[in-house]
């Protein structure tokens, strides 16, 4: 007997043990929650990759430039120049005095030729070709133009091949294109950026004109020098942390790399930037990423772009009440592992004030800060305001009439701004993750605008499109929506019936469609229209030259 009552008090002292030392370490572990900039920024282990693939061939192409004798009647050609883009070519000829060349590649029906006009005069030419038809022999015709006002022209074919079986078998139905009243231009075509797998680009037929072979995803922003930034990864069975900027042609300029690991806590790779990417006016980019805490999706980076290293961070766990991610049981939906309380899934940052929109879905909220503070300027969320934190009540919007709260909301982004009203665009998905509006959530997605007065702090809707369509267009998850330079809003609908498609609709100030495609995808890969935009193919900003 005395044996079995030494044995429950044993039993009972190593129990206290047990659970006071499990009460320190999650104390322990609470501390840190929280985690000094210094080691995020070592997580994130960022590098300058100085080394890539393309080097040895924009060497080739320059030595072509330099030594080559090519000229209008006989230029020299090369499809798909970098590998990775197989509906571009490469062009060059020299002329005899300065020339200014300006092309177009023919479309098949009428508005979908792409033309472009090279920048000033000069005797070599080095022209990009962007914009394709696959497995189609193409006709491109040349006109150089001399300061004379003397002018030459050449007629080139160019051969192309076959689609790869991933995009062949990806479905495009085109069932309305009113190409007068769509935003095209001289050279504009609609980006599919998918959630995984490879970027493509259509034209208003639903002509596939662009792709690249490389893996991609999420990211896909049109920097200010007309190159893009994507993110990429290394191998078909690895993650995406490669952020390549690149252009059209797929010749790489720059790529930094990230630790999958974050620092060695994960015991296997992850995805460390997520979800947007934005450019600063110094040229360094904002990211969303994981910060390799317990906690994921809650931070943003500035990445100098010309040394890869993370010069400022912004940990949104010292922003928000810390109540908000203390109390959180949301998990990561996307394999990686944490608490995902938050969701960062959009930035945009205005060059002329200073300030960053944010979007975060798992909380559905919007809000702005004053990027050089961190302080918030305003929040935009269902919660009630007298729910916050007093230091925070005086931030929250109230929204006016029939306004409508979002809910697990994707790519905002600010319109326009004079003095203290300021008119953002974003992509309802109006599903109520923690604090949307319960009453509409599922019923429908839809692109809508606000107006924010910072003065008085309220929010009034303006304007919006997709309610209309009904829960046949309802998105749990993705979604974008561009205001385009006509007026109209391109806008994707990109997990609808389930995922088994995206449509891709373009809607005119009063809602009338003038564009409308549905996109087949694969569930079983993941491969939805994370975003679409319409995109100038030949920015103004863009040079191309081997030569530097």
């Amino acid at each position: 007997m005395k044996k079995v009552r030494g044995w429950l008090i044993f039993a009972a002292a190593l129990m206290v043990a047990l659970v006071a030392v499990a009460g320190w370490e999650y104390t322990a572990h609470s501390k840190t929650d929280l985690l000094s900039e210094e080691q995020i920024i070592q997580n994130l282990g960022t590098k300058l990759v100085t080394e890539n693939s393309t080097t040895a061939l924009t060497k080739k192409y320059a030595k072509i430039v330099k030594d080559g004798n090519y000229d209008l009647k006989n230029p020299y050609i090369k499809v798909n120049p970098y590998k990775t883009s197989p509906l571009t070519a490469l062009v060059y000829f020299k002329t005899p005095k300065k020339a200014q060349v300006s092309y177009t590649i023919e479309g098949k029906s009428d508005k979908t030729s792409i033309t472009n006009s090279a920048k000033g005069y000069q005797t070599k030419h080095q022209l990009p070709i962007v914009g394709l038809y696959a497995d189609y022999e193409n006709t491109v015709k040349i006109t150089v133009k001399y300061q004379s006002g003397k002018k030459e022209t050449k007629t080139i074919k160019i051969k192309t091949g076959k689609l790869p079986k991933y995009l062949d078998q990806n479905d495009v139905k085109v069932t309305k294109n009113d190409k007068s009243k769509m935003q095209i231009g001289d050279n504009e075509l609609t980006l599919v950026d998918r959630t995984a797998k490879q970027v493509y680009a259509m034209d208003a037929d639903g002509q596939i004109r662009w792709y690249s072979t490389n893996w991609n995803q999420h990211m896909f922003e049109q920097l200010k020098n007309g190159h893009i930034m994507v993110l990429n990864k290394s191998s078909e069975n690895g993650k995406y942390n490669l952020l390549t900027e690149t252009d059209y042609l797929g010749r790489i300029y720059r790529q930094y790399s990230f630790d999958g690991t974050l620092g060695g806590n994960l015991s296997h790779e992850v995805t460390v930037i997520h979800h947007d990417i934005a450019e600063l006016p110094n040229g360094n980019l904002l990211l969303t990423v994981s910060d390799g805490s317990k906690y994921t999706e809650d931070t943003v980076v500035e990445l100098n772009r010309k040394t890869g290293k993370i010069v400022r961070v912004l940990d949104f766990k010292q922003i928000l009440p810390a109540s908000m991610y203390q109390d959180s049981k949301q998990k990561a939906s996307d394999g990686n592992i944490g608490t995902d309380w938050l969701h960062i899934n959009a930035l945009d940052y205005n060059s002329k004030t200073g300030k960053l929109l944010v979007s975060a879905r798992n909380q559905d909220l919007v809000m702005q800060l004053d990027y050089a503070t961190g302080k918030i300027e305003w929040i935009f969320s269902g919660k009630d305001k007298n729910s916050w934190p007093a230091k925070y009540r005086d931030k929250v919007l109230s929204p006016t009439g029939n306004t409508k709260v979002t809910g697990g909301q994707h790519g905002v982004y600010l319109l326009s701004q004079k003095g203290n009203q300021e008119t953002i665009m974003l992509y309802d998905n109006n599903i109520a993750v923690k604090n949307g509006d319960q009453k509409t959530s599922g019923k429908y997605s839809a692109a809508t605008v606000y107006q924010i007065d910072q003065q008085k702090k309220t929010v009034t809707q303006q304007w919006s499109y997709g309610k209309s369509l009904g829960q046949a267009n309802f998105t749990p998850i993705i979604g974008y929506a561009q205001r385009l330079a006509n007026g109209n809003t391109l806008i994707n609908f990109g997990y609808k019936n389930d995922g088994k498609e995206s449509n891709v609709i373009e809607v005119d100030a009063d809602g009338n469609q003038v564009f409308n495609a549905t996109l087949s995808n694969n569930p079983a890969d993941k491969t939805y229209a994370y975003r679409a935009y319409r995109i100038q193919f030949y920015p103004e900003n863009y040079h191309f030259d081997v030569t530097k």
